[in-house]
Parts: structure tokens; C-alpha cells; sequence
């Protein structure tokens, strides 16, 4: 039996009135007839529970669906999508590089290294993608690699703890220490991917439409998940940005749009303002509010990082400009800051984080996710290995928040060989993707076409 994640109806209601309470809609009479009809909880994990609902309950999915999306939302006037009401609600938007002033410039060995260290980070958190923080913890413990200094491996961990604490069934094969060859696969490089191929054919004045266009004719919705997957849905039942990150999607605040955000900031050194405007452009296919300032603020993070002249907390400094000042996120991110400043021990940073945002949020949200990303970044002071060591360790979204930080770590090391090699060298500059003809490319061939794009008029 097939049964496609991230978009039956009567999975998607759970996430749904979830989503509900984290804006302040009232969706307890929704909620009521979804159980009194027999309806479930959203899967906790997976994308879809083992069996479809029945015809009645599969339509009054659909109908709840549409009803919880006309409650209206105490949050809405705080926490706009649109760009102009971001904007008026960043107090310290960052205005452009003065004219005056020699523009800002990335090396292609500094994209080289933001190129590696977004796969490393990936790719020490795969084997760990999905498993609670305890068993991250104990998993990397069993082998003397806590906190990780190196990637996971299976080798001299007892089997009654790999039974507890089973690997991420699909990521092991190809990302434990003993299997990697080269870069497999993996959404959080095939974005960054897609957005090369974005630039090169509509150029950084592309619209929503354009990536809408470019996802179409390039990726296989196979590879998509959770917002990215019901966007792609909607899109083929003739939908038009951007309601299409808006019906039946309540996965529109996660953290799928953040993921996206890195070519943005590479091909917009030292201006966070452009990288960030650049990101909203591509976001608002998929995602609403939250989930579009998580990519705003990486993009901009990673812009100010691209330059080469700030270190990581300037970075993250910047980040915060492009965000709301009053949103759910602003307040993440500034707390989870304030906690790696405050405490030496980062698991106690991590468990602080846990209590306060898993009760609400799920594990992919963009809230914890980006705030755990922020606070390994200024845990580490921006050094790599730490860096990606900590947000991996730090659990929910283990794959993307490693990728992002290694990123931002790479761009402030500067070049491939400031990398430690036993991180760079089993990924073989070599990297596996079903997009266009890029299966099989380098990392520094990457980084030459992304030099280009950020060279570009």
C-alpha cells in the first residue's frame, strides 16, 4: 500500500490545529468534531500514519482543513508575510552598501569551504535524523564521540542500544563513518542546487513564479517533503503562489524554507538586506511568517558571513534585522542566544531550549530550529567543528541545522583547507543529487558557478 507523506487529509488536521495554537487561533470546536469523528493525531515522526482514513472521515478532513483556515489570527498584524510589512516592522533594516564604498566580494575558495561545510554539517547529522536527544546522546556516548568531534559511526556500540535507538533507516546506509563515499544525496544540498539553476536562468531579479517554474521542471516531487511536498501539490492542481504555501499546508512555518536560503546570502556578500529580500522571493512559495523570516534571517546571517570581514555573532546580529522584531522568532533567536552566552556546558543550553519549545512545536518547526542554529553558532564563536558539532547534538532537525552551521562556519574559515580534513575528506568532492546535471559534481565546481552568480550584474 502507498501511502504519500506530508499530504493526506487526515493527517495533515493534527498539524493543522497544532499550527492553530501557535498563532492564537481558536480551533477548539474544530478539534472537538475531528475527535468526536474519530480523527487522530498528527503522526509524531512520519509523514503519514499507516492507514487511510475512511471516505467520511477523509472528507471531513478536507472540510475542517478550509475551516481552520478562515479562523482569523490574533497573530497576523504582528507577524506579517508580506516584504513591505516585514520591513516597517524592522526597526533596524539594513540599508544597501553605499555607493561610495568598493562592493563587497566572496572568493570562490570561501564558497568552496560554505559549499563543504554545508555538506559536513549534513552529513554528520543524518544517521541521527528523527531519534530523540537521548538517544542522540547515547548512541555518540557509546563510542567516546560526545559531543561529536567526528561522525557517527556503529562500530563498538552495543546492540541493545542500537535496537532502542535504530539509526535513521534511510540516511545510515550512506552516512555512518564506515559507509560515506562521497556526499549521498539529501534535500538540504539539492535546494541550494535548485537555486544555482534559479540564477543562472532568471537571474537574482527572478519571481516566485520563476522558482516555482525551476522546482517544476527540475525536481522530482519525490525529493520534496512537508511544505515544499503540499506547495508542489498545489501547484499541480493550478494553485498560484502564494497560496500555495497557504491551502491545506501546515507545515508552512517549518523549517523547509531556511534550507533554501544559502545561495541567497553567497550571492549577496556584505549586503543582508538583498540576500534577505532574494530569500523572502523564493520562501513565500511554501512557506508563511515564521517560516519566512527563518530563511530571511540565514540568508542575511550568511551574506554578512560571505564578506569575510564580521565574526559570527556581527552575523547573527545582522540575521536578527531582517526579522520582525515582535515575532515568535525575533524571541527565539535573541533567547537562545542570551543561553549560550550564559552557560558553559551547551547541553544544558540544549535542554533549556528543549523545555521551552517542544511541548508546542514539532521537531521541524522553524522556531526551535532556528533558535538551536543560533545558539551553536555563538556557543562554538563560529569555530567549524564545534559549530556543526553542536547544532547536530542538539537534536529536532539534526541534518538541516548541521548544514546551515557549517555553512556559516565555513564562510567564516574562509577556505577548504582552514577545514579540519577528516570532516572534507570523506565527502571525496564529490556530491549525489537527482537535480539537473549536477549528480556527481565537485564542490569547488560548485563554488565556481556560485562565484559566478555573485559576480553577475
Amino acid at each position: 500500500m502507498l501511502r504519500l507523506t506530508w499530504v493526506q487529509p487526515e493527517d495533515l488536521v493534527g498539524h493543522e490545529l497544532r499550527q492553530a495554537g501557535l498563532d492564537g487561533r481558536d480551533a477548539s470546536a474544530v478539534a472537538a468534531r475531528w475527535r468526536a469523528a474519530g480523527g487522530g493525531e498528527a503522526p509524531l515522526r512520519a509523514g503519514a500514519s499507516d492507514r487511510p482514513a475512511p471516505v467520511r472521515l477523509r472528507a471531513l478532513a478536507e472540510d475542517l482543513l478550509d475551516e481552520l483556515a478562515r479562523l482569523p489570527s490574533p497573530s497576523a498584524d504582528a507577524e506579517p508575510t508580506a516584504l513591505d510589512r516585514i520591513r516597517a516592522l524592522c526597526p533596524d533594516w539594513p540599508s544597501p552598501p553605499a555607493a561610495s564604498q568598493p562592493a563587497a566580494s566572496v572568493s570562490p575558495a570561501r564558497l568552496e569551504a560554505a559549499w563543504l561545510g554545508r555538506a559536513a554539517g549534513c552529513l554528520l547529522g543524518k544517521p541521527v535524523e528523527k531519534l530523540p536527544l537521548t538517544g542522540i546522546r547515547r548512541l555518540a556516548g557509546a563510542t567516546g564521540n560526545w559531543p561529536p568531534t567526528s561522525y557517527f559511526t556503529a562500530r563498538g556500540v552495543p546492540r541493545d542500544l542500537l535496537a532502542a535507538y535504530p539509526w535513521n533507516r534511510r540516511s545510515a546506509p550512506a552516512s555512518l563513518a564506515e559507509n560515506i563515499d562521497g556526499m549521498p544525496e539529501d534535500d538540504d544540498l539539492n535546494y541550494p542546487l535548485l537555486n544555482l539553476l534559479l540564477l543562472r536562468r532568471h537571474g537574482r531579479s527572478f519571481t516566485t513564479a520563476d522558482v516555482a517554474r525551476v522546482w517544476l521542471d527540475e525536481l522530482p516531487a519525490g525529493r520534496t517533503f512537508t511544505a515544499e511536498r503540499a506547495a508542489y501539490r498545489n501547484l499541480l492542481t493550478g494553485v498560484e503562489p502564494p497560496e500555495t504555501a497557504r491551502r491545506h499546508n501546515p507545515f508552512r512555518e517549518w523549517i523547509g524554507a531556511l534550507i533554501r536560503a544559502d545561495v541567497h546570502g553567497w550571492t549577496n556578500p556584505g549586503d543582508p538586506a538583498a540576500a534577505a529580500a532574494q530569500a523572502h522571493r523564493d520562501a513565500v512559495l511554501t512557506h508563511t511568517a515564521n517560516g519566512v523570516y527563518a530563511a530571511m534571517f540565514a540568508a542575511a546571517v550568511i551574506a554578512t558571513a560571505a564578506a569575510g570581514a564580521a565574526d559570527v555573532h556581527a552575523c547573527l546580529r545582522a540575521g536578527l534585522t531582517v526579522v520582525p522584531d515582535g515575532s515568535r522568532l525575533a524571541a527565539a533567536v535573541r533567547h537562545a542566544v542570551r543561553l549560550a552566552a550564559a552557560h558553559a556546558d551547551f547541553d544544558t543550553v540544549v535542554d533549556e531550549l528543549h523545555a521551552v519549545h517542544s511541548p508546542a512545536h514539532h521537531w521541524v518547526h522553524a522556531v526551535p530550529n532556528t533558535a538551536l542554529i543560533a545558539a551553536a553558532l555563538t556557543h562554538a564563536d563560529g569555530d567549524f567543528t564545534g559549530s556543526v558539532a553542536r547544532a547536530v547534538s542538539g537534536g529536532w532537525d539534526t541534518d538541516s541545522n548541521g548544514a546551515t552551521a557549517g555553512c556559516v562556519a565555513g564562510l567564516l574559515a574562509g577556505s577548504p583547507a582552514a577545514l579540519p580534513e577528516h570532516w572534507t575528506a570523506p565527502l571525496k568532492n564529490r556530491l549525489a543529487t537527482s537535480v539537473g546535471d549536477f549528480d556527481g559534481t565537485g564542490f569547488d565546481a560548485l563554488a565556481r558557478l556560485t562565484h559566478r552568480e555573485a559576480t553577475r550584474p
